[in-house]
């Protein structure tokens, strides 16, 4: 279905453009190995958010059909859309999300959680709410701050950005599932993940955890594209309300039954 995989590990430290040693990106074309692509010459040594974002847009302005797998959350659980009475619509959550929790400006994560930007206290979130397919993987929730293997502070870090990256590649794009459960042959694709679903089953070969996490996620992509099986990932067997819950809350790519985890690895 794909001509190149691009795994990406996220993190929500200080700012967008702070360098982290946690922003790791690896890439692989056809049948290559996964390699690590570092960030464009400049003083700073590692990724920013807002340089991976920029990366994104211009390396998804080509023609070839590119899947790329975060690992951050995409959307909030429904209760989420209930309680803060907004319609069960992802473009318009991103606009709402980014009005009020402003993270692609430049401020940590913590000056709306504190009160000091943005308006989070108005759009806040339970611990113990969890989407669907959190639930299915084992996942943290994405209100779930302050915690070992959190994926709050990335979750609320990245959202603004799949904004700003859905805004200028448009139709050139499809975030999944949000967009579709099934991408036309030939269009690029952005989707979640959770790389601890396969990461052990990759040798680490050296790599941190934080690099071994966007290599899985390629490696991932790409194994399961060559095999053939990629595609039933991507259009799980789902009744029609799971289906629509998922492109309101996201799905996390690599979970297709309800109930346990299947993952496709020789």
């Amino acid at each position: 279905m794909f001509k190149r995989y691009i795994g990406i590990d996220y993190s929500g430290a200080e700012t967008p453009v702070s360098s982290l040693k946690g922003l790791r990106v690896y890439e692989a074309d056809g049948t290559d190995h996964p390699t690590e692509v570092q960030p464009p010459p400049s003083p700073r040594k590692y990724w920013t958010r807002r340089g991976i974002a920029e990366w994104l847009v211009d390396r998804l302005q080509d023609d070839v059909p590119t899947i790329v797998g975060m690992d951050h959350g995409f959307s909030f659980p429904l209760r989420y859309f209930e309680t803060h009475h907004l319609p069960p619509d992802w473009p318009s959550f991103l606009d709402d999300f980014q009005k009020h929790w402003p993270t692609d400006e430049n401020i940590y994560v913590d000056f709306v959680r504190d009160g000091f930007a943005g308006d989070g206290a108005n759009r806040t979130g339970n611990a113990r709410w969890r989407r669907l397919a959190e639930e299915i993987a084992g996942a943290k929730s994405v209100f779930h701050f302050d915690v070992q293997g959190s994926v709050a502070k990335s979750t609320h870090a990245g959202i603004p950005w799949l904004r700003y990256v859905r805004q200028h590649l448009k139709d050139r794009i499809l975030f999944w599932p949000f967009d579709g459960w099934e991408p036309p042959y030939g269009i690029s694709v952005i989707a979640e993940t959770y790389p601890a679903l396969w990461s052990k089953t990759f040798p680490t070969e050296g790599r941190t955890s934080d690099q071994h996490d966007a290599f899985s996620i390629t490696a991932w992509l790409q194994r399961t594209d060559l095999d053939g099986t990629l595609g039933e990932y991507l259009s799980p067997n789902f009744n029609g309300a799971i289906l629509s819950l998922g492109q309101v809350e996201g799905w996390i790519l690599g979970v297709k039954e309800l109930g346990k985890i299947k993952v496709s690895i020789q």
